[in-house]
């Protein structure tokens, strides 16, 4: 797993948890329970990743804890 903080919540709305990864933007995963949204999560960083490079784009540094969510 990648070093990013991941923000995990269970939204109502969506009738699934979420985990959400702050510093990368619009990256989030859902599923039917908080362990199965952190696994899917780190498959859906992995793409980000490569969607990134894909598009030349920047992969930021992971800054650790968020001080404010």
């Amino acid at each position: 797993m990648h070093k990013y903080e991941i923000i995990l919540y269970w939204s109502e709305e969506d009738g699934a948890y979420i985990a959400e990864v702050p510093e990368l933007a619009g990256c989030m995963a859902d599923g039917s329970t908080a362990k199965e949204a952190l696994h899917n999560a780190e498959r859906i960083v992995q793409e980000w990743f490569e969607t990134a490079k894909e598009l030349g784009r920047v992969i930021p540094e992971p800054k650790g804890r968020l001080r404010y969510a």
